[in-house]
């Protein structure tokens, strides 16, 4: 299948996204919300509930905004390279996870990514208002596993 017959046929059996998707496929977050797809021999991560869909955008946006300084970028113009994008995701939801539970700041995966916004969303008020200079060490400090020679 080439690229751009998997990016259509992607289109047609995804047409919610799970925007967290990267985090969720490396095993390092689940959520109660995300399904695996299989295109083409290829995993993709899909969104069950398109509200969970919102909330996971709203609070990606603010972690790619407040972590720009941190990851050597003046602006965003669309989509992360995959490395920034994966410390973005997992860092990101690691440090808010310990944000909201200090016992959890040593943990290396976040079990719903959905419960974890939903309880931010309720402790602050709404996402712009996260502690990020807290989340943003984590996402600086998170390394994602090594190339294997």
């Amino acid at each position: 299948m080439d690229e751009q017959a998997y990016r259509q046929r992607y289109k047609q059996l995804n047409s919610c996204p799970c925007v967290f998707e990267k985090a969720v496929l490396s095993n390092r977050c689940t959520c109660k919300y995300s399904q695996r797809l299989l295109i083409a021999e290829r995993e993709a991560g899909a969104c069950t509930l398109q509200q969970a869909q919102f909330d996971c955008q709203a609070l990606i946006e603010v972690l790619r905004e407040n972590a720009k300084f941190a990851l050597k970028l003046t602006h965003i113009p669309g989509s992360l390279p995959h490395g920034k994008e994966v410390k973005v995701q997992v860092g990101g939801l690691l440090g808010l996870q310990a944000c909201m539970d200090p016992g959890q700041v040593t943990a290396t995966q976040v079990i719903d990514v959905q419960a974890l916004v939903r309880m931010a969303k309720l402790r602050y008020g709404s996402l712009e208002q996260l502690p990020f200079s807290d989340i943003v060490k984590h996402i600086l400090n998170y390394q994602h596993r090594k190339r294997r020679k």
